[in-house]
């Protein structure tokens, strides 16, 4: 693979490095920003995106709202409040029943194929991971919600993967469980200050070098340098009918992050022009560029136009903020009242490298984007609403 020259982020002199809280706000309120921003460019081209819009630079509806990715977001993050490290995939299933199976639907419509999918098999009385095994398992639903799983194990991404493949047990397998461990690593690993070189470096850690993940992931940030129309034609299958692929989607939302320096704005807006699954590409490159800057990197005015998430995929998220996930996220935990879950399939044996073991890699091979990428381990196995594209 060709190296990168890119110099990592590092803060202006000066300016202090974002606080923990700062940097867990911005990667959820980024997530649910670049949802906002993305969703009317989902399933688009780049071409009809500029024969619409021109270049998409900013809020392009009168009332921007979030998707499917930040309810679905706000679920697992109050999932993972509830149970911390104890998180089981009991635990995941019984809160699948609680605030989505067991209630009656009204205009919620399931989202897209994989949450649908687990559903119909839920409602039979399949049980984890039996009810993961549908024709969508490999979608971008997990990566779409996985980013709170970072946000939780602030610098310990193989912790963040192990958890976010507990929830993922329920809805997805393969290459499914590995975009979202992808992402909850990454997050994991700019929560606790390392560069976008490093944050790379942390998903490529936790999933197994041969998957098709790794291999998009790697291809995207290979030509980063050249902008968006190169990382999209090294990761798109082209002609395929579905945008939801979490190989293409998470590659596209890394190749963004990296094409950027981990820059907010650039980075959502090039996610977003890029199209595709915009709308959860730019919510996962929005989180990303969030953690790794903080709150403080998100334009004010498209930080005002999210507010409380309105139901209209997951009716018992209503009235819950990302940042009221943020928060409970962040608050020192009370001591444990459950084990700790037994290891299982998708529980890693060995542990990953810290950010800062990584970034003393990345420096040590040069500071660019390295060539090599020597340093992964073993992994765990682990729109719209209703567009039906996930």
């Amino acid at each position: 693979m060709s190296s990168i020259v890119c110099t990592p982020s590092v803060p202006a002199p000066g300016e202090p490095a974002p606080e923990p809280r700062d940097r867990a706000r911005g990667a959820l309120l980024g997530l649910a920003v670049g949802d906002a921003l993305g969703a009317p460019a989902e399933n688009m081209k780049p071409s009809e995106i500029r024969a619409r819009w021109g270049r998409i630079t900013g809020y392009v509806t009168d009332s921007p709202a979030g998707t499917d990715d930040t309810e679905y977001a706000i679920f697992s993050g109050l999932l993972l409040a509830r149970h911390g490290s104890a998180l089981t995939p009991a635990h995941a299933e019984a809160a699948w029943h609680e605030w989505i199976a067991d209630r009656a639907e009204g205009p919620f419509k399931g989202a897209g194929f994989s949450e649908r999918g687990t559903l119909e098999n839920l409602r039979r009385g399949l049980a984890a991971p039996i009810s993961a095994q549908h024709r969508h398992a490999w979608s971008d639903g997990l990566a779409m919600r996985a980013a709170p799983f970072g946000v939780y194990a602030a610098g310990r991404p193989a912790e963040a993967a192990r958890l976010v493949a507990v929830d993922g047990s329920v809805s997805h397998e393969g290459e499914g469980i590995y975009g979202g461990q992808a992402v909850a690593a990454g997050v994991a690993a700019a929560m606790a200050g390392a560069p976008p070189t490093a944050v790379v470096a942390a998903a490529l850690a936790v999933i197994p070098d041969d998957s098709w993940t790794a291999r998009s992931l790697r291809r995207a940030v290979s030509v980063a340098h050249r902008g968006e129309r190169a990382v999209r034609s090294a990761v798109v299958i082209g002609g395929y009918p579905w945008t939801d692929l979490a190989p293409e989607a998470v590659a596209l939302a890394f190749g963004a992050y990296a094409a950027a320096d981990g820059d907010f704005r650039d980075a959502v807006l090039t996610a977003v022009n890029m199209g595709r699954d915009a709308d959860t590409t730019a919510a996962v490159a929005g989180a990303l560029a969030g953690a790794t800057r903080g709150e403080a990197s998100i334009p004010p005015e498209w930080a005002a136009a999210i507010g409380p998430a309105r139901g209209s995929c997951l009716p018992s998220m209503a009235g819950h903020h990302v940042l009221e996930v943020a928060e409970l996220l962040t608050t020192p935990p009370l001591p444990p009242t459950e084990p700790e879950p037994a290891a299982s399939a998708f529980v890693p044996t060995e542990s990953q490298p810290s950010p800062s073991a990584l970034a003393s890699l990345l420096a040590e091979s040069g500071g660019g984007w390295v060539r090599s990428w020597g340093f992964r381990g073993p992994s765990p196995l682990g729109g719209g609403c209703g567009e039906g594209l996930r």
